[in-house]
């Protein structure tokens, strides 16, 4: 086996649907219905209610931005050369990598009652979650092609064909 081959690689990033113009849109949208609604209880007298609107609207805004930003992040699965590397990139661009031994290297689905499943890497006292970004099914599918791509480098398929 060749050292530098790479048996698996895949890149997961989080998935955001929203665009940066629609989170714009959204959060407008959102703040002229707050601003409608606290019309009609500013004019009912309920006054109070237009400054609580205005901390619900800008807490709902601030998370939207945070989960945008999440959107930055990364992480590259990479199985090459005795080991897999795990690469993170966070949203502020910070990486971290952590290099796991193949040899003893066990892909693993923690069922969560009610939860998207954990996907674990175990590998001789090391345990790493992966993937905390994805869904089930994509977990499930990234588990099963890890698993398969440790069993081809596990278990080399040589061609023994010998031109006589």
């Amino acid at each position: 086996m060749a050292e530098d081959a790479v048996y698996f690689e895949a890149m997961l990033v989080p998935h955001r649907s929203l665009s940066p113009r629609g989170l714009r849109v959204l959060i407008g949208v959102l703040i002229a219905a707050v601003m409608t609604v606290s019309l009609v209880f500013w004019r009912l007298g309920a006054w109070p209610v237009v400054g609580f609107s205005g901390v619900e609207v800008g807490l709902a805004a601030l998370l939207l931005r945070a989960n945008a930003a999440g959107a930055r992040s990364s992480e590259l699965l990479l199985l090459s050369g005795g080991a897999l590397r795990v690469v993170r990139i966070d949203r502020h661009g910070k990486r971290a990598e952590r290099v796991l031994p193949t040899a003893w290297l066990r892909v693993a689905l923690e069922e969560r009652a009610g939860r998207v499943p954990g996907l674990v890497l175990r590998a001789h006292g090391v345990r790493e979650e992966v993937a905390t970004a994805l869904g089930e099914a994509e977990k499930r599918a990234l588990a099963q092609a890890l698993a398969e791509a440790l069993h081809r480098w596990r278990n080399p398929v040589f061609d023994h064909d010998h031109a006589s």
